[in-house]
């Protein structure tokens, strides 16, 4: 270990620990678990109090399975979860599980009663992410063969083997839905990415961040399952993330494509660039490829132009921390700094130092968790506010739809166990 990276451990291993455990884990637990219905509880206004949606979602609920399954493994905090992921994992198989097709329902009220019963991809995503997690955690044969099925049903159901990649938007016996507009707005306002479509989104459409996250489950299911197929489609997403939705000539992102990967730039909503995805793809790529067994070293040129395009464009130079997104050909229009953005962020900038040991990404992550300490951590009432504004003034709630603990406790759990691998 390097003088720069033993006190860059030593700094900010301790502070990363309390954020976790102090911060993070202590506003959820035991706050969001619905001992009476199974599952999560999720919307927490600004002070912690219920907020009063108890419905659950198969994106949070499963974020949430994965993040207790995580914690079960890793060696960052004192004790398991697993009583804690039993609860989520019994609650997805029983209650929000399409027993007659297969695959998750979007949405279903606190006692299980189904409210919206289409399947998206990236709902699906995430509910293969925690089941995987959640055997790797356990060892338990029902969740992996629950897991092998939902794998093996998007595969059936939504593979697009003309045009590579997945088409994302289904009915509840998976005929894919082709017209109309999606309904999968994010109703409560928490500075999340509106990843499954507002009311105006072509549900044909295939998206960066739907494939960013089957990358990311893939990538899990195939560690935990060492399924064949798994294999070859993860190379295939590797593919996409890296190459298909990179403007070359920039470098950066773009999110909206139609079936045949044609990039979607006519409309002015669809030619920005948003940071956070841009660099979490970085190190959701780099565990992809480490997955395969393919050298992350393969890309890090892109790694390098993404970062450089996201410090110019997106950073904040004076105070830290990175905005939520701006166009193609220009600085950040939407200043406010999302909780979820800084976690991955942080996250990407320190895997990069490990990976190249240069000093820009060390200073990146260690000026973002410093503003993440700063202003977004509630030391008062616990948990990250879900965004800070340009005056560095907290915005939104504590839980909401989308905003649980995944991104920012997944980020924590990530950032220890780099810094001490350096």
């Amino acid at each position: 270990m390097s003088t720069d990276s033993g006190d860059l451990a030593a700094e900010y291993l301790p502070k990363l620990r309390r954020n976790l455990e102090d911060v993070v884990l202590d506003f959820w637990l035991p706050r969001c678990l619905d001992e009476e219905h199974g599952g999560y509880l999720l919307s927490f206004d600004e002070t912690g109090d219920f907020a009063g949606n108890d419905d659950k979602m198969i994106v949070t609920q499963s974020r949430m399975l994965w993040l207790f399954s995580r914690l079960s493994r890793a060696d960052v905090v004192d004790g398991d979860y697993l009583d804690e992921a039993e609860l989520g994992f019994e609650f997805l198989r029983t209650e929000m599980w399409d027993g007659n097709h297969g695959g998750f329902y979007w949405e279903v009220d606190r006692t299980g009663n189904v409210q919206k019963p289409r399947k998206h991809l990236y709902g699906q995503s995430f509910a293969l992410y925690g089941l995987s997690e959640y055997y790797r955690a356990t060892g338990d044969d029902a969740a992996r063969d629950l897991a092998v099925e939902l794998f093996e049903t998007i595969d059936d159901a939504a593979k697009d083997h003309a045009n590579g990649g997945y088409h994302e938007y289904f009915e509840p016996n998976w005929e894919q839905v082709t017209t109309g507009t999606t309904y999968l707005a994010n109703i409560e306002p928490d500075w999340s990415p509106k990843e499954s479509g507002e009311a105006v989104l072509d549900p044909t459409l295939k998206l960066m961040n739907t494939h960013l996250h089957l990358m990311e489950a893939f990538t899990t299911f195939y560690r935990a399952t060492g399924h064949d197929t798994a294999r070859e489609r993860l190379h295939e997403l590797l593919d996409v993330l890296t190459n298909t939705v990179v403007r070359k000539d920039l470098t950066a992102c773009t999110d909206k494509y139609d079936p045949d990967w044609t990039p979607r730039l006519d409309d002015e909503d669809f030619r920005v660039v948003s940071y956070g995805h841009d660099l979490e793809n970085v190190w959701l790529t780099m565990q992809a490829a480490d997955a395969l067994d393919v050298s992350p070293r393969l890309f890090v040129d892109l790694y390098e132009s993404l970062f450089e395009f996201s410090l110019e464009h997106g950073y904040d130079d004076e105070h830290g921390g990175f905005y939520f997104f701006g166009p193609l050909d220009g600085d950040a229009t939407n200043r406010v700094k999302a909780w979820w953005v800084q976690a991955e962020c942080m996250t990407a900038a320190l895997r990069m130092y490990a990976a190249t040991g240069k000093e820009t990404y060390r200073d990146v992550f260690a000026e973002t968790y410093d503003f993440v300490e700063e202003y977004h951590v509630d030391d008062e009432h616990g948990e990250w506010h879900s965004g800070v504004d340009d005056d560095r003034q907290p915005l939104g709630r504590k839980g909401a739809m989308y905003k649980g603990a995944y991104h920012n406790g997944r980020a924590l759990v990530e950032c220890i166990e780099t810094l001490e691998s350096l």
